[in-house]
């Protein structure tokens, strides 16, 4: 829950006369900030005022928001002002950010100000590319911002309003400009902003009905607010499990779960859910049979102090292990209804209009030969002339239109080869090195509780495909190799995980040879 302080006061801007009243709206593409900024305008001029916009564009759709910025001021004796086109520090009257780490970034520009700027801003997050890049968690720090609004901001509205916006069939600009209307900044009636969206003649009702819901959130107070209002709802993790599944063919598997401690079965339930999506229902059983053994030797060790770390962390990564990207999960995943409605929402697609998406891949023949039955594969990566001729011929990049006929129906097909998977040398490598890591685990964890729960953490390092995937292999296998250096000391799961969150956090692995170093030096 994001902390909120009391408001101060409401009050108007008053009458724009002897300076402009300063608006500056930081807002993603595909988010209507343009929309936003005509209506804010449009507000402005119904009331006989002068009002000008501007727009600075970002780098790119996410890693840069668009900045609009207004000026608006009545006329003076008849006279046209002179207004300015960029915001400057200290001179703005009301931010609106239409992603919560965007105020954040209105604050360190310097244009929210203590004794002047109304900070109107959505709390749900849209994660930037550098967020979602990051091995581990690169998530940018909430609260850090929210404990700077409370300190720059002369008054703070502060609620999800994307969501409020899809509950009521909208945009988010349209919850915005309800906010706006809300917090009394500006010195124009409810009915005038009504005016303005009811002009726009396209998808007035549900504008409305999101304009009048942000409205009546403006006005009350922080702590008034529902959670899911205030600041978004709380995921439907993985930490509640269902009473009975709603697939009566999980019925077996589920009793499975409940027979395991109770600490360990919201993961479980949720592993196993996902490698069944992955695969199939024997592959559920296969999961559940080694996450079994994993129970069965946290129960003998665990002794009531740990709350049974082992299990549960054996649980999610386990799973993690046996849903590896191939170039099968990657196709079925391209192709998937879900995905295209998703896409569909975050660029904001409208009835009658057309999506299409343009993405770069760029296979190996690694990949290529990963799909082989294993012996054939084997062969044919021992055949160097021949293998290094199919490479030259595989490994290029290509810019594939998903959702043309051609691409869709070859990567529908693709995603439809799970049941070669288990068969194929890419499994047999992934089983054999996943198999390899629940020894280690289970050797470690017999010496040492904490260490061996460490090691099982360190399956974060193994993600995605291709590149990634490799390089991710290399820094979990030098810190391994390091971990067995180690195994010995009272203080080696610390070091572990002290390993572990160097190599998710160095791109270079600087700071892990460094670190590894150090090690060594024992």
């Amino acid at each position: 829950m994001l902390a909120e302080k009391l408001r101060l006061p409401l009050s108007p801007a008053g009458e724009a006369t002897e300076r402009p009243i300063n608006i500056a709206i930081v807002a993603m593409g595909g988010q209507g900030g343009g929309v936003l900024t005509g209506w804010i305008v449009k507000l402005a001029e119904n009331a006989g005022w002068t009002a000008q916009s501007t727009s600075v564009p970002g780098v790119a759709q996410r890693t840069g928001a668009t900045i609009y910025y207004v000026e608006m001021m009545a006329s003076l004796n008849g006279q046209k002002p002179i207004l300015s086109q960029m915001p400057t520090p200290g001179d703005v009257d009301i931010v609106m950010a239409s992603e919560f780490m965007e105020a954040g970034r209105s604050i360190l520009r310097g244009i929210v100000t203590p004794d002047r700027t109304t900070l109107i801003a959505s709390t749900h997050r849209s994660f930037t590319v550098t967020e979602k890049m990051a091995p581990g968690e690169g998530i940018a720090d909430s609260p850090s911002v929210s404990e700077a609004v409370d300190v720059v901001a002369r008054q703070q509205i502060l609620f999800d309003m994307d969501a409020l916006a899809v509950r009521h069939g909208s945009v988010i600009s349209a919850a915005m400009f309800g906010a706006l209307a809300g917090s009394g900044a500006l010195p124009f009636a409810k009915a005038d902003y009504h005016a303005v969206i009811e002009g726009e003649g396209k998808g007035v009702a549900a504008s409305l009905k999101a304009f009048d819901a942000a409205f009546d959130e403006a006005g009350r107070k922080p702590e008034d607010r529902p959670a899911s209002i205030a600041a978004g709802a709380p995921s439907d993790g993985v930490d509640k499990l269902p009473i009975a599944p709603s697939d009566a063919r999980l019925l077996p598997l589920f009793d499975r779960i409940v027979a395991m401690p109770a600490p360990v079965q919201p993961m479980a339930w949720h592993g196993l859910r996902k490698v069944i999506d992955y695969q199939d229902l024997a592959y559920g059983e296969e999961y559940l049979a080694l996450l079994e053994d994993l129970v069965g030797l946290d129960m003998l060790l665990d002794g009531g102090r740990y709350d049974h770390a082992f299990a549960e962390n054996g649980a999610k990564y386990l799973a993690n292990a046996m849903t590896y990207d191939d170039v099968i999960r990657v196709a079925d995943l391209k192709t998937r209804g879900s995905r295209r409605d998703r896409i569909a929402k975050d660029v904001g697609v409208r009835d009658g209009q057309i999506l299409h998406t343009t993405e770069f891949m760029h296979p190996r023949m690694e990949e290529v030969t990963g799909m082989l039955p294993a012996a054939f594969g084997r062969w044919l990566k021992q055949q160097d002339g021949l293998y290094a001729w199919l490479d030259r011929r595989v490994n290029k990049g290509r810019r594939v239109r998903t959702y043309s006929l051609r691409w869709f129906v070859a990567l529908y097909i693709l995603g439809g080869l799970k049941g070669l998977r288990r068969r194929s040398l890419r499994h047999a490598e992934e089983v054999a090195h996943r198999d390899a890591w629940l020894k280690k685990a289970g050797l470690h964890v017999r010496n040492n509780y904490l260490l061996g729960v460490e090691v099982l953490k360190c399956r974060r390092l193994i993600k995605g495909y291709s590149d990634t995937h490799a390089r991710g292999l290399s820094k979990f296998d030098r810190v391994m190799e390091t971990i067995d250096l180690i195994k010995h000391r009272a203080d080696a799961a610390d070091w572990a995980r002290r390993l572990r969150e160097a190599a998710i956090k160095d791109a270079e692995m600087g700071n892990l040879d460094g670190l590894i170093r150090t090690i060594r030096s024992f």
